[in-house]
């Protein structure tokens, strides 16, 4: 196989909650620029119709908007039926779906509940039924990527004394349990589904920005990573949400690719 044909997707549909910002536009938009048509949601219709005009623009590809709160257990099911009937297919599907909820207390003792329970469906429950929905018609077909977006926050703990020094909140744990249990997630499900032609694999990105972080927050922790920076929004995940979506990775099963900069070897 050539280079090319490594890295071609041509013909193909992917499903990207989130997609309609950040990380989640990011990796949108490399899928699209190697030919794949997309499905990209946010919680509101008008941000993801915006997100998915500036797509068409940018790649030429087909770009279909849908609104999706993951905290609704019931529209997970319509919204795969609706994503999938667009093309007839899907062959890529990326739980995107992620971030804080609740009040801004990060600290476990003063976490109210429900805060924690909402969390961790955004963060967790929303990928598994996004999968449990789409995984049997992929199954059916005998192919399919699935690629969980989790963080290094599952992987290791946190110096809060980081956040503290720049005036910040910092996440609460039960975002490093949601992203840990991704993880985990990535392996067992790649274990049940790669036999029916599946693959299953994880990304976990450090801390990308500056966006609107403090100053003092940037500079720890650059220096705590040995490449000495964040990481760069519309740079440095493209590159692995590519490999794990394209022929290039079709070996690959089970893994957690970790896009940190190098922070979580220091720690």
């Amino acid at each position: 196989m050539h280079l090319d044909e490594l890295f071609k997707l041509d013909g193909s549909v992917a499903v990207i909650t989130g997609g309609a910002r950040n990380l989640g536009y990011d990796m949108a938009e490399v899928l699209a620029e190697a030919g794949c048509d997309l499905v990209i949601t946010s919680r509101t219709l008008e941000n993801a119709e915006a997100s998915a005009e500036k797509l068409r623009s940018a790649t030429g590809r087909d770009v279909l908007p849908l609104a999706l709160d993951v905290m609704d257990n019931n529209a997970i099911e319509p919204f795969i039926e609706t994503a999938w009937a667009w093309k007839g297919k899907a062959d890529i599907l990326v739980n995107n779906t992620g971030g804080g909820y609740g009040k801004s207390a990060s600290h476990l003792f003063e976490r109210e509940v429900d805060d924690i329970v909402g969390l961790l469906q955004i963060n967790l429950m929303g990928s598994i039924l996004c999968t449990k929905f789409i995984a049997p018609k992929m199954a059916e077909r005998g192919s399919g990527k699935i690629i969980n977006i989790a963080s290094m926050a599952g992987m290791i703990g946190r110096d809060r004394k980081m956040y503290e020094r720049a005036g910040m909140s910092g996440q609460p744990v039960e975002y490093a349990a949601a992203k840990a249990g991704l993880i985990g997630l990535t392996m067992d499900l790649a274990g049940l589904l790669t036999p029916m032609g599946i693959q299953v694999n994880a990304i976990s990105p450090g801390g990308f920005g500056p966006r609107e972080l403090p100053d003092q927050f940037v500079q720890d922790y650059s220096a705590s990573t040995p490449m000495g920076r964040m990481g760069r929004d519309g740079i440095d995940l493209k590159g692995a949400a590519l490999y794990l979506a394209s022929p290039a990775s079709d070996y690959v099963t089970g893994q957690n690719l970790v896009v940190d900069g190098g922070f979580t070897i220091w720690h």
